[in-house]
C-alpha cells in the first residue's frame, strides 16, 4: 500500500474505486431503505418513528468514524510526513460536518415525539454539538490560511486535540444519567437489538460507509488536483515575473 502515497498513483487508484464505490453505496443504502422502511417492523413503544434510527445511528457512527479517519491522517501528516495526509484531512471534514449535521438533525426529530422537546443539553447531544462545531472550526481554519502545508499542521494538531471529544461521546451515556439508551449494537454481550430491526441497521451503516468512502475518494483526487494546479500556477507566475525583470546593464553596455 505505500506505492498508493505517491499522488499519481493515488490518482489512478481513485479512477478504478470512485465509479465501483458509487454503484456499490447506491445499491446497498437501496436496499437498507426499503428493508428500514417496508421491511422491519414498528417499534411497540415508539411506532413508525423508530424508522429515524436507520438514518440517525448510522450518521452518528459515520459522524465520529470521520473524526477518526482525520486522526490517522493528522498522524500521517505530523509522524510519518506522508503526501496525501493533508489533503485526506481536509477533505474529510466537510463530510463529517455533514454526518454530523444530519446525526443532530434526526436525533431531534426524533426526540420531540419520544421525549416531548427538540433538545435538550444530554450528556451525549451536547457531545456530538461540540464535535459540530470542532467540524466547522477546521473547515474555517483551512478556508482562512492560504499556505496548505501550514493550515494542515495547524489542522493536525486541533485534530488530534479534538480527538479526546470521541470516547467522551461514546460513553457518555454509562459515565453520565443521560436519556440515551446503553451501547445496544457493539457491546460485549452481543446486541440486544431483535435481527428484524438489526439487519436493516446494519445494512444502511454499510452503505453510508460505502458512501463516504467514495465522497473521501472524490474529494481528496479533488483537493491533489487543486494543489497540482495551484503549485502550476506559482511557477508559471514566478516564471513570468523572471522574465518580466529588467536585465541588469553590463559593463560594456554602460
Amino acid at each position: 500500500m505505500l506505492r498508493f502515497a505517491n499522488p499519481s498513483n493515488f490518482l489512478r487508484l481513485a479512477a478504478v474505486l470512485v465509479p465501483a464505490g458509487a454503484v456499490l453505496s447506491a445499491l446497498t443504502l437501496t436496499l437498507g431503505l426499503y428493508l428500514a422502511f417496508f421491511v422491519a417492523p414498528a417499534d411497540y413503544q415508539q411506532g413508525q418513528t423508530v424508522r429515524i434510527m436507520y438514518v440517525h445511528v448510522p450518521a452518528a457512527w459515520l459522524a465520529m468514524f470521520c473524526w477518526g479517519t482525520m486522526t490517522l491522517a493528522a498522524l500521517g501528516s505530523l509522524v510519518w510526513r506522508h503526501p496525501l495526509a493533508d489533503a485526506a484531512q481536509k477533505a474529510a471534514a466537510p463530510l463529517g460536518a455533514a454526518f454530523t449535521f444530519v446525526c443532530l438533525v434526526t436525533g431531534s426529530l426524533w426526540g420531540k415525539p419520544m421525549w416531548g422537546t427538540w433538545w435538550v443539553w444530554d450528556a451525549r447531544l451536547t457531545s456530538v454539538l461540540v464535535l459540530f462545531i470542532m467540524y466547522l472550526g477546521l473547515i474555517a481554519l483551512w478556508r482562512s490560511v492560504d499556505e496548505p502545508a501550514k493550515a494542515g499542521r495547524a489542522a493536525a494538531i486541533l485534530t488530534l486535540v479534538g480527538s479526546i471529544n470521541l470516547p467522551i461521546i461514546k460513553f457518555s451515556v454509562d459515565w453520565w444519567n443521560t436519556l440515551h439508551q446503553p451501547a445496544s449494537v457493539f457491546r460485549v454481550g452481543g446486541p440486544t437489538i431483535h435481527p428484524s430491526m438489526l439487519w436493516p441497521l446494519l445494512t444502511m451503516a454499510i452503505g453510508m460507509t460505502l458512501l463516504f468512502i467514495t465522497l473521501h475518494l472524490m474529494a481528496t483526487r479533488n483537493e491533489v488536483l487543486r494543489r497540482r494546479l495551484r503549485r502550476r500556477a506559482i511557477l508559471a507566475a514566478e516564471a513570468g515575473d523572471s522574465r518580466d525583470t529588467p536585465r541588469p546593464l553590463q559593463p560594456q553596455e554602460a
